[in-house]
């Protein structure tokens, strides 16, 4: 988890990362490597070739951080995920290589549902810990 942090500190200052439990720093760098992805989209369409290669270079370096978090001794959906990771660091090399827009919204469309549920897992973390009165 330590080194998701520091991936996560070197590619974007906002935020409360020293505070955060391991449920939010995980939901921090999904979103920030979706917001990268969304840069990256937007710096194709305005010919920025310069800034989208910073971006893709950030969602990688946060996706990175996302493969790195993971436990592999833990079973099958932990291998099952950083194959997963992997092929998207692989895809977003090559939306950088092409400019392809529609290799980003690839790896957005594999994301988006895995943060999505993450989402779901740290509220189910923060409600059993109200329950528990334990402080988040």
């Amino acid at each position: 988890m330590n080194r998701a942090l520091q991936q996560y500190r070197k590619v974007d200052a906002h935020g409360s990362v020293q505070d955060a439990d391991p449920h939010r720093l995980i939901q921090m760098l999904f979103r920030g490597a979706l917001d990268r992805i969304a840069a990256a989209r937007g710096c194709i369409a305005n010919g920025d070739v310069a800034g989208k290669g910073e971006q893709i270079g950030k969602a990688i370096s946060i996706i990175g951080g996302l493969r790195d978090s993971l436990d592999l001794e833990r079973g099958d959906l932990a291998r099952q995920l950083d194959e997963l990771y992997d092929y998207m660091g692989r895809r977003l090399l090559l939306a950088n290589l092409h400019g392809d827009v529609a290799l980003l919204d690839e790896v957005t469309a594999l994301l988006t549902p895995l943060a999505g549920a993450w989402d779901q897992v740290r509220e189910q973390v923060v409600q059993t810990k109200a329950e528990a009165g334990v402080a988040s």
